[in-house]
């Protein structure tokens, strides 16, 4: 009879973790069903047969939804093994259809040698982003960014928050000697504050620490999200716990726990690959905040 109990224990403790450590496919690693796209107007010296531009030579409307005549996202093989690609020609979004709620996601991203204007400068760092919690639909208000928080993927800087017409707080303490705009970085003993990227807020805070790998690599980054908790990691360390997400839109800020994800297109190639998405109650032990930490 002991026996019976101990094994039905680890039988239903092995279907618990089971459980816990499903992952699914957030891409079909085929073609891009069960995502859309958006993008805004092309930069001038982009060849658009066809699109209206004024006398200036600006476009005058955005691509729009759906459209994708540039071939902007694509699936391509690389290193054989399928991938995303973003040409970053022209700046814009490839959205989820499925909105994530108390989620783990998981990916991978390697840039890829291509920069177009604005941003095709040798100074220039080769930008994309990962957007989540997205609370309103593409191009609303003539933005490139929809309101969401933002894990910013860009050369140096994988990790960063940018709080994209949003509110989330971060601990944090002031960089010194930042300049006219004031850098604070992620400090797991500093105080909260809360960031925002609307006019007379600081809308980013800077992961610490560094875990990017160089250029050419293929890194890994993860967002967990539980409730008002997030983080965001990359390659297996936690470079920023955030807290306390909230819609600026209405007329006073709400809790926003809840969206698609977006993949940004900002002016340089970059792949994705192994996206995949879990659905969780807890924060991964792994990645659990120390006890000592959190007042």
């Amino acid at each position: 009879m002991r026996g019976t109990v101990l094994l039905l224990g680890l039988a239903v403790f092995s279907g618990a973790l089971s459980a816990a450590e499903t992952w699914q496919p957030l891409w079909n690693g085929k073609n891009l069903a069960g995502w859309g796209t958006y993008l805004i107007k092309p930069h001038p010296s982009t060849d658009l047969p066809g699109a209206a531009r004024a006398a200036d030579g600006n476009y005058l409307e955005p691509i729009g939804l759906n459209r994708d005549p540039l071939h902007v996202f694509s699936v391509v093989e690389v290193e054989g093994r399928p991938a995303i690609r973003i040409s970053g020609q022209v700046f814009g979004e490839l959205r989820s259809s499925r909105s994530f709620e108390n989620f783990h996601l998981r990916l991978q991203f390697k840039w890829g040698v291509k920069k177009w204007p604005p941003r095709d400068k040798a100074g220039t760092p080769r930008d994309s982003g990962v957007l989540y919690y997205v609370h309103c639909p593409s191009g609303v208000e003539g933005r490139t960014w929809s309101r969401s928080i933002e894990l910013q993927i860009q050369e140096h800087d994988v990790g960063d928050l940018y709080a994209v017409l949003s509110q989330v707080s971060v601990r944090s303490t002031l960089r010194p000697g930042g300049g006219e705009k004031p850098v604070y970085d992620y400090n797991p003993a500093g105080e909260w504050k809360v960031f925002s990227q609307i006019p007379g807020w600081v809308g980013r805070c800077v992961k610490q620490p560094d875990n990017e790998k160089p250029t050419g690599e293929w890194n890994t980054v993860e967002i967990v999200a539980l409730g008002e908790d997030t983080l965001h990691i990359v390659n297996g360390k936690v470079v920023m716990r955030l807290h306390g997400p909230r819609r600026i839109d209405g007329p006073k800020p709400v809790p926003v726990t809840s969206g698609p994800i977006i993949l940004q297109s900002e002016g340089a190639e970059i792949f994705y690959r192994d996206l995949e998405v879990r659905s969780i109650d807890a924060i991964p032990a792994e990645y659990a905040e120390p006890k000592n930490v959190r007042n």
